[in-house]
């Protein structure tokens, strides 16, 4: 059995533990809990005849008062990005987040997730600004942690890669 060990990065509540938590459990709460450190999840899961163990890292939001520790990356096999549909910042904050994860991870894949594209009425992210990161080679999903769209997409997209498929 093969172990992959994925990071997911991005701004505080952006909804990192709800993607984890809608991929593991296929649940999702409205409930805000601010992760504290590090929360470890795993999944098994089959992907093109090979067994795979996902080590799921959800590692805490960066803001304006806490980094986060980049040493929480040694041994990634890969990483989610993660912003928030509604909030433009989280955008940059993703970006900042994978420039300093490469320095730490090296050239490991990672894909980008705009989150809670549910809230159709409030999006701050749209195509034009994704656009420079799609023209510049990285992969850009929407997905919602609430309704699942897009969840399973990003963890098997990622899982690919990771094991060469």
């Amino acid at each position: 059995m093969l172990q992959k060990k994925i990071c997911m990065l991005g701004a505080y509540a952006v909804g990192k533990t709800s993607l984890v938590s809608r991929y593991v459990t296929s649940m999702f709460s409205e409930k805000y809990l601010s992760t504290v450190g590090v929360k470890i999840d795993k999944k098994t899961v089959e992907y093109g005849g090979e067994t795979v163990m996902l080590m799921l890292w959800d590692i805490y939001g960066e803001d304006s008062m806490q980094k986060v520790q980049m040493s929480y990356l040694k041994g990634a096999s890969g990483y989610l990005l993660v912003a928030d549909a509604t909030r433009r910042e989280t955008l940059d904050k993703a970006v900042a987040l994978h420039e300093r994860a490469g320095e730490v991870a090296g050239n490991v894949p990672f894909l980008l997730v705009v989150n809670k594209s549910d809230l159709v009425t409030q999006i701050e992210i749209d195509d034009t600004a994704l656009r420079p990161l799609i023209d510049s080679g990285w992969t850009v999903l929407r997905g919602s942690a609430k309704t699942g769209e897009g969840v399973e997409e990003a963890f098997s997209t990622l899982t690919g890669r990771l094991v060469g498929g």
